[in-house]
């Protein structure tokens, strides 16, 4: 069926759809509250079970992987036009906190691509992609599998998509069901002190609504009279003409270097930080509404799951199954300790909650790690929220360099080359925690004496 406008307000519609029908889901049923899963993963798996890649009831047209590659670079647009990157406010009380942040990155990269290369490949004949699937999916969670998947998309290969987007739901699994585990062990060995129960989690985390009228915070200011512009009218466009010029500008680069396949979500980064600096120049920054471009982001976020899952071809996905499992189960490996060895000797007092937090956001979404930390640390007296909105600005560049660039390295064949670089940073980040637990037991010796 050709593509037009109609068959958008088709797809629009079944996605809102689904998105209504996974909150009412949330919102009703206790398990899918104890698992905590996000409305768009609830919907995204039913798109993908009606809709024509399973059952076939719904009729989604053939482009909701190509919604996904848009999504993700009005996220990326997001990010760039709202996030502070000074990093001269970090500090040493967050310091170990952000090298332990690193450290799971950029092992998660390393490791993910070395298993792909020395072991999956030769015996399994699993292709290089594979290896970025542990951090693409976790780590990255559904905006990386996003990005990595439009990336070999341009190259020609679709089905990586496909993959990451399983790697994703599997990671948020994992991270929900092991979290909730952990925290119970952890109220067991006395390290969560203030261990109140997945049951004292706040009605709103749980369901996912907000019933008491103080709890609902505004998801934006108005910055505008309704006589010259409404301010959501003014923000969309903000983020719509970054898009688009990143659009733009890829295109003028495919035409001057055809061979290369440069990542739209990446352009639109780029193309976001310039336009902001010149409307800080210009003194006109106070135009930009923070809290409603996250809503945006927010947004394009929930459908980017929804059409993301719902894309996945399961048969694509069942020829690599075999390898998946040995790379989540070495993934799984990989984050049990860094986060009951490493953490207790680097991140010092509250270590506990923080790789618990870390955990969450390690394995698929921030507001998952948010929601475990509630369950050992429901006052939030370990700021351990606080510190990471510090900490994670060392964590960010490597994650936009490993999104952008790593599939890319692996498209031109320089796989290795992936392991070299983030196994240097992992390396870094390895001796900066290593400094770190030495000032830990440096200051646990002082106070002792």
């Amino acid at each position: 069926m050709e593509f037009s406008p109609w068959t958008l307000l088709v797809d629009a519609g079944l996605i809102g759809v689904l998105l209504v029908f996974g909150t009412l889901l949330r919102a009703k049923i206790k398990a899918l509250q104890t698992m905590m899963i996000p409305a768009g993963v609830i919907a995204g798996i039913a798109g993908l079970i009606l809709g024509p890649n399973v059952l076939g009831w719904l009729p989604f047209s053939d482009q909701l992987g190509t919604y996904t590659s848009i999504l993700i670079a009005v996220v990326f647009a997001c990010l760039a036009l709202t996030s502070d990157f000074n990093l001269a406010k970090i500090g040493r009380s967050v310091a170990s906190f952000a090298s332990y942040g690193v450290l799971m990155y950029g092992a998660q990269v390393a490791i993910g691509m070395l298993l792909a290369l020395a072991l999956l490949g030769p015996l399994l004949g699993a292709p290089d992609y594979i290896g970025i699937m542990l951090f693409a999916g976790w780590a990255g969670g559904f905006g990386s599998a996003a990005a990595v998947g439009a990336a070999f998309a341009d190259a020609g290969d679709p089905a990586v998509a496909s993959i990451g987007f399983t790697a994703a739901t599997v990671g948020l699994m994992i991270g929900v069901v092991g979290g909730i585990a952990q925290a119970k062990l952890g109220a067991v060995r006395g390290h969560a002190k203030e261990f109140a129960g997945a049951e004292e989690i706040p009605r709103e985390l749980r369901t996912g609504v907000l019933d008491h009228v103080g709890a609902r915070p505004p998801i934006g200011l108005h910055l505008f009279s309704g006589g010259t512009i409404e301010s959501l009218t003014f923000q969309i466009g903000l983020v719509a003409s970054v898009s688009t010029a990143a659009y733009g500008v890829n295109l003028m680069l495919g035409q001057l270097i055809p061979g290369v396949a440069f990542p739209l979500f990446t352009i639109a980064f780029i193309v976001g930080l310039m336009l902001r600096g010149v409307l800080t120049a210009s003194r006109a920054t106070r135009f930009i509404d923070k809290e409603s471009i996250n809503s945006l982001s927010g947004t394009a976020t929930d459908i980017l799951m929804v059409c993301g899952i719902a894309s996945v071809v399961p048969s694509l996905v069942a020829d690599q199954w075999l390898s998946l499992v040995i790379l989540f189960v070495i993934g799984l490996a990989l984050c049990l300790f860094l986060g009951f060895w490493v953490a207790p000797r680097v991140l010092g007092d509250g270590w506990y909650e923080r790789q618990l937090f870390t955990w969450g956001w390690s394995t698929g979404a921030v507001a998952t790690g948010i929601a475990l930390l509630r369950i050992v640390d429901p006052k939030l007296n370990s700021r351990t929220l606080e510190d990471f909105s510090v900490a994670y600005l060392p964590v960010l560049p490597v994650e936009i360099t490993a999104v952008t660039f790593v599939p890319l390295l692996v498209i031109a064949g320089a796989s290795w080359s992936v392991v070299g670089i983030w196994g240097a940073i992992m390396l870094a980040a390895l001796i900066a925690s290593i400094y770190f637990m030495s000032l830990n037991k440096r200051t646990a010796a002082t106070t002792a004496a």
